[in-house]
């Protein structure tokens, strides 16, 4: 017994003297993708114990069918948040983009691949205008580009002030054509292409030079500048892209709509700025994932789709239930940046 007791006694004093093992704890940078990730599999279990046939396939599918030319437009306004900007002008770049197509295709007759080409050459033409004069001459991004949203919108009204149907049968096939899926499920060629712009950037944002300067930039201009990186080239991609995504936004909501009208997408910047914050992406940028923009559209898109299946609420409710979540976000953020402050 006498031998015992020493020997746990030992053994305790050692295990006193070992260091314990730090507990793993969830990075704060990575607070906001996991509260939207969580709120959305809780707002989709929620649907689908209320209502029937809400938890199914196609009903997923139809959120990224229905927002794929938001998700597009999102996807660009990421990249422009991330280095600590901001893009007003995505609606009405998306409007005009939607006018001069039906106007190429419907009244000029023009096939539908060259009247494409020549939208997205004009976006992202627009976009770099405005990014080098944010670059050059040091304006704020907001200013520059709310006079291009004003700018962008009134061009629609050269064209015409009356919407303009696309009843050209190759643009309406498209429209109409269905990728099939899985099963009976499929996914419309917007979908498709809106799902494709996201894993392209994904890559761009994380394995590129590009996207590594873009981060570099939203944590501090300055800083980015003395380490050699192309800080004022890089500024005016990221608004030439964002330009390059509003335009193909805009291709898409005609896919969607087969119309092209200078009221086409009044609002859908602010829509877009909520799809990157609720998707965890820091408005003082340098903090964000193009893969949280993803579940920021889809969070909106199954708002959307419960009042829907309630059908005894007001769309505007979406509005009020966006609100809140942005004010919810918005402090998250604030929570995250005073505990990345302590470290």
């Amino acid at each position: 017994m006498s031998a015992v007791l020493p020997t746990a006694r030992a053994a305790d004093k050692a295990r006193s003297m070992t260091p314990a093992r730090p507990r793993r704890r969830l990075d704060p940078k990575y607070l906001p993708l996991a509260a939207t990730i969580s709120l959305f599999a809780a707002v989709v279990l929620a649907g689908s114990l209320r209502y029937d046939g809400f938890f199914s396939l196609q009903v997923f599918l139809n959120l990224l069918i229905d927002n794929s030319f938001l998700l597009v437009v999102a996807v660009g306004m990421t990249f422009v948040i991330l280095t600590g900007g901001i893009d007003l002008s995505v609606g009405s770049v998306i409007a005009f983009s939607t006018m001069v197509l039906a106007t190429l295709v419907e009244q000029h007759g023009w096939s539908p691949a060259p009247a494409i080409a020549v939208v997205l050459v004009m976006g992202t033409a627009f976009g770099a205008f405005m990014g080098l004069l944010i670059e050059r001459f040091r304006l704020q991004p907001f200013i520059v580009t709310l006079a291009g949203m004003f700018l962008a919108r009134g061009l629609c009204y050269l064209i015409s002030i009356d919407s303009i149907s696309i009843t050209s049968e190759a643009y309406t096939e498209l429209a109409q054509l269905r990728v099939p899926f899985f099963a009976e499920t499929s996914l419309s060629l917007g979908a498709v292409i809106g799902v494709a712009v996201l894993l392209v950037a994904m890559y761009v944002a994380h394995c590129t030079p590009f996207g590594r300067t873009v981060y570099a930039i939203g944590g501090n201009e300055h800083s980015a500048h003395l380490m050699g990186l192309p800080v004022r080239r890089t500024l005016v991609g990221v608004y030439a892209l964002s330009g390059l995504c509003s335009a193909l936004a805009g291709v898409l909501f005609t896919f969607y709509m087969l119309s092209g009208y200078g009221l086409h997408a009044v609002g859908l910047e602010l829509d877009a700025i909520a799809a990157v914050v609720i998707g965890g992406t820091l408005l003082s940028g340098g903090v964000g994932y193009v893969a949280g923009t993803l579940f920021g559209v889809l969070m909106l898109g199954v708002i959307q789709t419960l009042i829907a299946f309630d059908g005894t609420l007001s769309s505007w409710w979406t509005r009020i239930v966006v609100g809140l979540l942005l004010f919810a976000f918005c402090l998250l953020q604030r929570v995250v940046s005073l505990r990345a402050g302590r470290r």
